[in-house]
């Protein structure tokens, strides 16, 4: 993908082969997720940068691509930008990841689409109970710290039900 434009269907072919022979947590196929999300991206209203964006979020976090591959690919500096700002980073705290995301153009729609299908019920339902609780309170504390509808504040952050009575 260097010296001519880029495409979404060349970096869903990049993602899909990166990804290649991955699981998720429910032993599906990991493209099925990347794909869901850039449907979720497109969806949304997303444009082909969010799209493309959205095949590449996980990419670098889980290792399948370096941050080396991504900076030197010939992808407009946004899309490099939102697939960073979605990036995890080890012992990174929610509070800065969910700040990284919000001042980057575009990345909020990317990570609200990877949310959406973490999300979804029927994925959930194939984790075990313990697995599916912890991540559906993660899942809703990212929310919340993104100002997404359905999202939780942090547990240090909730407000009193009775004001002024601590």
């Amino acid at each position: 993908m260097t010296g001519h434009p880029w495409s979404v269907f060349e970096v869903e072919a990049i993602a899909r082969e990166a990804h290649a022979g991955r699981t998720d947590k429910a032993g599906r196929p990991y493209a099925e997720h990347l794909a869901a999300v850039a449907e979720g991206v497109r969806l949304r209203g997303g444009d082909d940068g969010q799209i493309a964006a959205a095949w590449l979020h996980d990419a670098v976090e889980d290792g399948a691509l370096s941050a080396e591959w991504l900076e030197a690919a010939a992808l407009p500096r946004r899309v490099k930008d939102m697939v960073l700002a979605v990036t995890k980073r080890p012992g990174e705290a929610l509070t800065s990841y969910t700040a990284r995301i919000l001042a980057t153009p575009g990345a909020l729609l990317v990570k609200e689409a990877d949310l959406a299908h973490n999300a979804d019920p029927d994925r959930l339902a194939a984790l075990e109970t313990a697995t599916r609780t912890r991540l559906t309170a993660k899942y809703a504390q990212v929310r919340g710290l993104l100002g997404l509808p359905g999202g939780e504040p942090p547990p240090d952050r909730k407000v009193s039900a009775n004001p002024g009575t601590h």
